[in-house]
């Protein structure tokens, strides 16, 4: 019981963090320094009733500081950009070390166990680092989605006489988060002296879709040899439109695969709970006997496995 109010406690304090840094977030929207900070301009001391959320987010950053130069951070800046996340690598780290603590501590005050309060406060980095590369995915799949929407758009324009970098500003103008955000910055890193061959290059990386890059490739070929970018960027939208299409009849195909994938997960651990609940001196069995403790760590292996195989099956790349 001690151990599942431990859990309990760091998936608390993980919504805890999550909630901290969407505060952070909405606090930093309308920001000036923020925004300037964001694109290596000087900052600038704004005046300002500072509300909770601004106040946590500058000691984060006075605590981050030491971290700045490492390469971990560095490579988390990337990934947090990739994520829309508005922080930085470092403060991404103190986050984690300091929700791993506050578990730590909140395990051991209850468990009163000094070994296990370390084990459960590692779930808090691993938990973030997994809600990051969710976060990531989920980004990477909306922007594909609009991604034909775009560059409908974008042709459009330059039929009606808009040169490419106005075309893109009207993107970043009309449509939604994420692609007007990326496009955005794009339209930024422009205007402060990036060329447009870099800027496109900077955000295909950001954004790891295949797709994007085909029409990155695209742009940077019709600029060096000329032709009909209007046309070009229409054919390739009819190709990723359809891939679209054909990814979501694959994933309707496959849905009874992925929920037997979960099912595979969840049934053992309801049953467990049930024998526990209902006939508990059985289930002690896997507790206290050397063998029993061998057959739960079996049967978690081949959870694990069988999960892995089933998703093996079910993804089909397009």
């Amino acid at each position: 019981m001690s151990i599942i109010l431990a859990v309990f406690c760091a998936l608390m304090t993980f919504l805890i963090i999550c909630l901290i840094i969407l505060g952070v977030k909405k606090a930093q929207s309308t920001n000036v320094e923020y925004r300037l900070r964001r694109h290596n301009i000087a900052e600038v001391k704004v005046k300002e009733k500072e509300p909770l959320a601004r106040r946590i987010y500058q000691l984060i950053r006075r605590l981050a500081r030491p971290f700045s130069a490492w390469d971990a951070s560095r490579n988390l800046d990337f990934k947090l950009r990739q994520a829309g996340i508005p922080l930085y690598g470092a403060e991404f780290i103190i986050i984690a070390i300091v929700g791993s603590l506050i578990v730590a501590l909140v395990s051991y005050i209850v468990t009163m166990n000094i070994f296990s309060a370390p084990a459960i406060g590692i779930l808090v980095p691993l938990i973030l680092w997994s809600w990051l590369s969710i976060l990531i995915r989920r980004r990477r799949n909306a922007f594909t989605e609009q991604l034909g929407d775009c560059l409908t758009t974008v042709a459009n324009a330059l039929r009606a006489g808009y040169s490419f970098q106005q075309a893109m500003d009207v993107v970043a103008k009309e449509m939604e988060p994420p692609i007007s955000t990326e496009f955005a910055r794009v339209m930024t890193d422009i205007a402060m002296g990036v060329t447009l061959e870099s800027a496109l290059d900077q955000m295909n990386r950001r954004v790891g879709s295949p797709d994007f890059d085909l029409v990155v490739t695209a742009v940077l070929i019709q600029r060096e040899v000329g032709g009909n970018l209007a046309q070009i960027l229409d054919t390739i939208s009819d190709t990723i439109n359809e891939r679209i299409r054909m990814k979501r009849e694959i994933n309707a195909l496959t849905a009874q695969g992925r929920l037997s994938a979960w099912v595979l997960i969840a049934l053992p651990i309801f049953m467990a709970a049930f024998c526990w609940t209902f006939n508990k001196d059985q289930m002690m069995v896997f507790v206290t006997e050397e063998t029993g403790r061998y057959a739960i760590i079996f049967a978690i292996l081949m959870e694990i496995f069988g999960y892995i195989v089933i998703q093996k099956i079910v993804d089909i790349e397009v």
